[in-house]
């Protein structure tokens, strides 16, 4: 058995706040040996990222305390608590000995200085080597996590380089000085699948390379099967679960892990309600958990593959919403002096294909394939270069603004982000009641009111949220805000663009469950854009798979799934994290 690396015993956080002191982490056992990897699993909030944070000793205290706990790190033959150390002591270690990959490298990154600085400048500050041994450390570093034109991207900006490459530069700079612990904060969460695996296998490679303990912290299981040894489940700060990987995953005790388990989309055929937390567990008046027995579907492999319940009439029989022909959409990117364009981006190039009323249109395909481009160009939000856009018969391209104006009454957009797309100074209830006024639907705000509420019910929101401002709910719960504001003009052609991609995995299936409902109730057609195969082949009745702005691929979702047939959608399912279940 391997040396103990990292011991965190009975650990308990509290954050102080104006109502008193609130307990954030409770009781937690988790320990780390060399060379292993351990998953920490659970929703937002659960307690993962905090867990994390206490290890670099990254807590602002106050707000938070540590009221009871250790937190043992082992360096050859002397064991210390994190806890009681030195602040210089912590400083020796960060980024030394013990380094962290953050979710957001974009965040993570300083904007104003180049990739190759911020990596130098943690070696030059634990290494002690000077400028120019450093920067061939660099280099060398850019190479092993397997950056495209290593040197070139030492002279660049975090702004210049893709999200994928910007999180190759976080782990270089990880793993400068060769650390004995690494920790993985939702590091792949928003990558394409096929940036995900290679991510995953880069971190496999270098762990089993320099015998690194490294913690992973994520909400997809799927992720967890490929990289983890063993897994630590955690619920509202509580560890509830811990076993090895293929142990969990065969016969999961806690019923949030089964909860956790069953609710992937990859499990479960077009159509079917995804099972959410509240089907394993809840709680009664006095915070005890009922547990249910509702068990998960697990496969060992891709899940069987069933035939899907053919309507009356195809779809594809009827005459189509939309149409598209030809449609191109050209960024400039180079300009001569005088402002004549020299060269372009193709963002959109020559697509054509039509959406039938009533069905979901899966649009998938990687970060900048041009798939939120075409979703925006239909509605008009950006203009086409040529081509047509053709809704009930009228080209959008060439509408004026009136017409355009009168149009969107019954065309809508789902942001991906919908904390950027709502006004924060805007109450919630004002902003869904907002179109509703703008295109004259109500006669007055109590009317308007009304209507919002009503909307509020249908996405399982309350009434009294009517009042609250943006920052006020949950990533979940924000996404239903829009969802409700997308629908209060009962719309006929929605456009979700990456609308679940940044959700947990339970709030996903709620909000995929919530889509499926409205659209049988209120029976619009829709667009579904995203990176992830899986959750398109759930919702969708046909899918187009979009490679460097052109449609590849196409066909009824369950063709495109099981048997596709061109060698980049075969990569992109071959992407999805499988693992022990599918």
């Amino acid at each position: 058995m391997s040396a103990t690396l990292l011991q965190i015993n009975d650990l308990c956080i509290s954050f102080q706040g104006p109502g008193g002191s609130r307990p954030a982490l409770q009781h937690i056992h988790i320990r780390v040996n060399k060379g292993e990897t351990v998953a920490i699993v659970g929703e937002s909030g659960s307690g993962k990222s905090i867990t994390s944070l206490s290890v670099l000793g990254l807590l602002a205290s106050p707000p938070a305390q540590y009221t009871q706990g250790s937190i043992l790190f082992t360096q050859g033959n002397q064991t210390g608590d994190l806890l009681k150390a030195s602040r210089e002591t912590m400083e020796a270690l960060r980024g030394n000995k013990i380094a962290m990959i953050f979710q957001e490298p974009m965040t993570s990154l300083n904007p104003v200085l180049t990739c190759g600085f911020q990596v130098m400048e943690a070696i030059s500050t634990h290494l002690k080597l000077d400028p120019e041994a450093a920067k061939a450390r660099t280099i060398a570093l850019f190479e092993k996590v397997q950056l495209p034109d290593p040197a070139g991207i030492f002279n660049r900006y975090p702004h210049q380089i893709s999200g994928g490459q910007k999180q190759r530069v976080m782990i270089a700079m990880a793993i400068s000085c060769e650390p004995a612990l690494l920790i993985c904060d939702e590091p792949t969460t928003a990558l394409d699948v096929t940036v995900q695996k290679n991510i995953l296998q880069l971190i496999r490679s270098l762990q089993l390379e320099q015998q690194m303990g490294v913690i992973f912290i994520t909400h997809d299981l799927g992720v967890v099967a490929e990289i983890a040894d063993r897994v630590v489940v955690l619920y509202k700060g509580q560890l509830v679960e811990e076993n090895t990987t293929e142990a969990l995953f065969r016969e999961p005790q806690h019923p949030y892990t089964r909860a956790l388990l069953a609710c992937r989309p990859v499990l479960h055929p077009k159509g079917e309600r995804l099972p959410v937390v509240s089907d394993f567990m809840q709680e009664d008046g006095n915070g005890l958990k009922m547990v249910n027995t509702v068990q998960p579907k697990t496969y060992t492999s891709m899940p069987p593959e069933t035939v899907p319940v053919q309507p009356e009439q195809p779809l594809t029989a009827r005459e189509p919403l939309v149409s598209v022909r030809n449609l191109r959409v050209y960024f400039p990117t180079k300009k001569s002096f005088l402002g004549k364009t020299l060269a372009f981006t193709r963002a959109v190039d020559d697509v054509s294909f039509d959406i039938y009323p009533g069905e979901t249109l899966g649009l998938v395909g990687e970060s900048g394939c041009g798939k939120s481009t075409l979703g925006r160009t239909l509605l008009q939000l950006i203009p086409a270069t040529d081509g047509q856009v053709l809704y009930k018969g009228t080209d959008l391209t060439k509408a004026d603004a009136p017409t355009l104006k009168k149009l969107r009454r019954e065309m809508q957009i789902i942001f991906q982000d919908p904390y950027s797309s709502l006004n924060p100074r805007m109450r919630i209830g004002e902003a869904i009641a907002e179109p509703l006024l703008v295109h004259q639907l109500v006669r007055n705000k109590n009317e308007a009111r009304d209507k919002v509420v009503h909307l509020l019910e249908k996405v399982n929101l309350l009434p009294e949220h009517y009042e609250r401002f943006p920052h006020e709910f949950s990533g979940g719960q924000r996404q239903r805000i829009v969802i409700a504001r997308a629908l209060a003009l009962n719309p006929s052609f929605v456009i979700c663009d990456e609308s679940v991609s940044a959700l947990d995995v339970s709030v996903q299936a709620q909000v995929l469950n919530l889509l499926n409902d409205l659209k049988a109730e209120f029976g619009f057609t829709a667009v579904f854009i995203s990176h992830d195969l899986s959750v398109v082949r759930y919702i969708s009745d046909r899918i187009l798979v979009m490679q460097k702005g052109k449609i590849v691929e196409s066909g009824e979702a369950s063709d495109v799934y099981y048997h596709p047939q061109e060698a980049y959608t075969q990569q992109l399912i071959a992407a999805i994290p499988k693992g022990i279940i599918a």
